[in-house]
């Protein structure tokens, strides 16, 4: 029963969506405006750097308390790596906003951090090392997300970490197959008088 305490918490606790909340704050609904996603990066460019900021420190702390709460309940390290994964599908699959919700990235961050930091370094290494090969953002990220999974059971040496690898990624990649061909676009020509 501990575990799934600890799943039900982790889920709900990444399903919080801050981003949408400060939206509702500032009179703006972020699930139609910018790129609809409910995340930090779409906070940023709707509703201002503060926000933004904001959203992104709560959304990377609720991976890492979901982590913490998840050890906590299920009393065993074992139940972090679970109530991460679920933090993670939460932010990306919230139950308050009826299935919508962000791309994943920084309740990841926060529980790759809480569960291991090397894990952390991994997963920033292989985004590096897939960005440089495609040039694409949302690729890069696809790549090393699906390469995840092994590098989390090398690091963590266990088949428990495999799966949490599993876990983390399946959302992630979920949330980004649709960017798959997106390109970055290029920022209007500003207009008005020149100084």
């Amino acid at each position: 029963m501990e575990w799934l305490y600890a799943a039900l918490a982790g889920y709900l606790l990444g399903s919080l969506p801050f981003a949408y909340w400060f939206g509702v704050l500032q009179n703006k609904n972020l699930l139609l405006e910018g790129s609809g996603n409910i995340g930090a990066t779409n906070a940023w460019r709707v509703l201002g750097a503060v926000p933004g900021l904001m959203v992104l420190v709560l959304d990377v702390s609720k991976g890492i308390m979901a982590v913490a709460l998840g050890e906590f309940l299920a009393r065993d390290p074992g139940g972090g790596l679970l109530a991460g994964a679920l933090a993670v599908l939460g932010h990306c699959y919230s139950v308050w906003l009826l299935g919508r919700g962000g791309k994943g990235i920084a309740p990841s961050v926060g529980v790759l951090f809480a569960v291991q930091p090397a894990l952390l370094a991994a997963a920033l290494g292989l985004f590096g090392l897939a960005f440089l090969l495609t040039r694409s953002r949302y690729r890069g990220v696809v790549l090393a997300v699906l390469a995840f999974p092994l590098a989390a059971l090398l690091i963590g040496g266990s088949l428990p970490y495999l799966w949490f690898g599993f876990g983390l990624a399946a959302p992630v990649v979920l949330r980004y197959l649709g960017d798959w061909n997106r390109q970055p676009t290029a920022r209007p020509p500003q207009s008005g008088p020149r100084s």
